[in-house]
């Protein structure tokens, strides 16, 4: 059945535009006047807005949520801290160490670590690290990613309006006003598993290469993933170079294995960033890696200063300890990729029913979605692919209780609780949407 129309959200938008700009907490969700979501309540698998609309939620926040909503587990366990302990001293406790250790028990890329509030946060981290570790200024990032809104990072090539036929390369752009040319000067993108631009930009400006910053699998670009041969090469020539290799598992981090992106490849980063999944949906994020690296980290002027008034807040520690114990502790993650594998298995048969070419990119925890004959190597590949027909598809899916981000960039992300999805319900409303999508 049909949703109703969104009339309490778009109420709700009214008034919170005399307090917010757009109406809205963060820009990404205003979806525009009729269609700006409002959550009322959240469990499970599942979202309902502010008009009883219920909702099978493949979105998921952008990735935080690995279990599900309100997990009785993780939950309970901040409850119990909230009670029994607080929430922030200004001092230290005995939950870093130990949610730390939970980490370097899954991931052997790390042997030190500190805590960040966001994903953001702990980039900023990761790379002042690296710079302070080398003396080194510039970071080679790759076209696609996406590393947090700070305006070193809010830099991308402009693929949306690249012309191939007219162009060789797409602009490089700030994501919007505020962000001053300046902060371009020590950093430069890069194509992903393009071998030749990574030879080049090394051989240009080599000697002042502090780090590589890399989402081996690309949250923000339909999960479209770095070859094998690829990741080994950065590898490699971060060591010829004595530069540092950053892997950003925001997104990836404890959920595409439990060892994160590196347990995938076999390849090991210098330093890495986390959040998102850590704590199934409460605010945790950190960075970490190698000791010596991470030592940089100290008092003096050749010392890297990082701190924060809620890092390692102890609701945030309490959550990531809970969640990263299930993890380790349980088939979860197994849950989560074989519920993302049959979900790919009725989409891909609806798909072919229509004569439509797709290819699915990335793991069945968070895969991508693209309509053509290959999967996209990278962002300029992602050009190629039929976006336009994802996009109204996606809204069809939203109208009739199916939640996704409707551009084609944003993976499907998958939760434990969605293993009580009705797959027989869910091919009926792809089919449905795809069909209408069609007839438009």
């Amino acid at each position: 059945m049909t949703n109703p129309p969104n009339t309490t959200g778009e109420a709700l938008l009214h008034e919170a535009q005399n307090h917010l700009p757009l109406g809205v907490a963060d820009t990404y969700r205003y979806w525009g006047e009729e269609d700006t979501v409002f959550v009322k309540s959240m469990k499970g698998g599942s979202i309902t807005d502010t008009d009883g609309k219920k909702f099978v939620d493949f979105r998921l926040a952008y990735g935080p949520i690995i279990l599900g909503y309100r997990d009785n587990r993780v939950d309970q366990a901040v409850i119990n801290c909230i009670t029994e302990r607080g929430t922030i001293s200004g001092f230290n406790t005995d939950l870093e160490a130990e949610v730390v250790s939970l980490v370097k028990g899954l991931c052997p890329n790390i042997e030190k670590m500190r805590f960040a509030n966001s994903g953001t946060e702990a980039v900023i981290g990761a790379v002042r690290t690296a710079r302070g570790f080398t003396g080194r200024n510039k970071i080679i990032v790759i076209e696609g990613g996406f590393h947090g809104l700070y305006d070193e990072m809010m830099w991308k090539s402009d693929v949306d309006n690249w012309d191939s036929n007219k162009q060789a390369t797409p602009e490089i752009i700030p994501f919007g006003a505020g962000i001053p040319e300046s902060t371009r000067e020590h950093q430069e993108i890069i194509p992903l598993n393009d071998f030749d631009a990574l030879d080049e930009v090394f051989k240009r400006i080599g000697d002042d290469i502090a780090a590589i910053v890399i989402e081996p699998i690309m949250g923000n670009c339909g999960s479209i993933a770095s070859t094998q041969e690829y990741m080994q090469k950065l590898r490699d020539i971060c060591d010829s170079n004595d530069s540092l290799l950053i892997m950003d598992e925001v997104k990836t981090g404890f959920r595409v294995a439990k060892g994160g992106v590196q347990e995938l490849y076999g390849v090991k980063a210098d330093l890495t960033t986390y959040a998102k999944a850590i704590g199934n949906g409460y605010p945790v994020a950190a960075f970490g890696g190698r000791a010596d690296v991470m030592d940089i980290i100290k008092f003096g002027t050749n010392g890297v200063t990082h701190g924060g008034t809620y890092t390692a807040n102890l609701l945030s520690l309490s959550a990531a300890k809970a969640t990263l114990t299930i993890l380790s502790e349980t088939d979860a993650l197994a849950t989560v990729d074989k519920v993302g594998a049959a979900i790919q298995g009725v989409l891909s048969r609806v798909f072919t029913k229509f004569g439509i070419e797709h290819k699915f990119a990335g793991p069945d925890s968070m895969f991508g979605v693209h309509f053509g004959k290959e999967v996209p190597l990278n962002y300029r590949d992602w050009k190629k692919t039929n976006s336009d027909l994802y996009t109204v598809f996606a809204h069809n899916l939203i109208k009739n209780g199916v939640m996704l981000e409707p551009d084609s960039r944003e993976p499907w992300f998958i939760c434990e609780a969605h293993q009580s999805v009705d797959l027989v319900w869910l091919e009926e409303v792809a089919e449905r949407a795809m069909q209408e999508a069609l007839s438009a």
